[in-house]
C-alpha cells in the first residue's frame, strides 16, 4: 500500500499561543485520549494490512487500499499536531467515497452464519464487517474526545477528522448493502406513514416584546 497524494484541504485552526507553549498546551486527560485515538489509527492500519491478504473482491480491495492510504495521512496529521501543538504540516483532508448513495431495502433469506474455524474461511463479508466496526468505533471515539480537548489545534484536527471516518463507514455500509451482507428492513407503508406524521412543525409566532 502506498501513501496518497494530498486531496481537498479543510480549513486549518488558528492559534495565538507562542510556539514554545503549544506543545505543552495539553491537559492530562487529553493526553490519554490522544494516545487512544492514535493507537486506534495504528490498529486500523495494521488490521487493513492483514485483511488485504484475504480480500477476493476487487471493489472491496480498492476501498480498503484507498481508506488505508487516507488514514495513513490522517495519522501523520494528528501525530504532528499532538507533538507540536501547531498547525499540521499536512492539513486536515476530506475523504470522498466513490459509492453512490443508493440503498437496497428489504430482507432476503441468507445462509446462517457461525464463527470461522480457521483463517482460511475469512470472506469479503467478514472483512468488510471488521472494517465497518473499526471505522465506526473511531468515529465515535474522535467525537467524544474532541468535546473535551484543551489544545485548540489538536481539537480542531480531531474534530475535522470525524466526518472522514463517518464517510468511510458509510462507504463500507453501502458496499455491504449492495452485496446483501447488510440488509435493511422497512416498516409497512401504513406504519411508516404513522411514524412520519408523528410530529408537526412549530407554528410561526409573534416575537416576544
Amino acid at each position: 500500500m502506498q501513501r496518497p497524494n494530498q486531496v481537498n484541504q479543510v480549513g486549518q485552526p488558528n492559534t495565538q499561543l507562542p510556539d514554545v507553549l503549544q506543545s505543552r498546551n495539553h491537559g492530562g486527560h487529553e493526553l490519554f485520549d490522544a494516545h487512544e485515538i492514535i493507537d486506534g489509527m495504528i490498529s486500523i492500519l495494521d488490521h487493513y494490512q492483514l485483511y488485504e491478504q484475504h480480500v477476493k473482491d476487487d471493489e472491496l480491495r480498492e476501498i480498503l487500499q484507498r481508506q488505508y492510504s487516507f488514514v495513513t495521512t490522517m495519522y501523520d496529521t494528528v501525530v504532528h499536531s499532538f507533538q507540536t501543538g501547531q498547525d499540521p504540516m499536512i492539513p486536515t483532508q476530506q475523504y470522498r467515497m466513490k459509492q453512490t448513495n443508493h440503498v437496497v431495502y428489504g430482507m432476503k433469506p441468507s445462509e446462517p452464519r457461525s464463527p470461522n474455524q480457521s483463517v482460511n474461511e475469512l470472506s469479503d463479508q467478514g472483512v468488510s464487517s471488521y472494517m465497518l466496526g473499526q471505522t465506526k468505533s473511531l468515529a465515535s471515539l474522535l467525537t467524544m474526545t474532541a468535546l473535551e480537548m484543551t489544545n485548540p489545534v489538536l481539537r480542531r484536527v480531531v474534530a475535522d477528522s470525524v466526518p472522514n471516518f463517518i464517510e468511510q463507514s458509510y462507504e463500507i455500509f453501502l458496499y455491504q448493502n449492495k452485496h446483501g451482507y447488510y440488509q435493511v428492513p422497512q416498516l409497512s407503508e401504513q406504519d411508516m406513514g404513522v411514524m412520519l406524521q408523528s410530529y408537526i412543525p412549530v407554528q410561526q409566532q409573534e416575537p416576544l416584546q
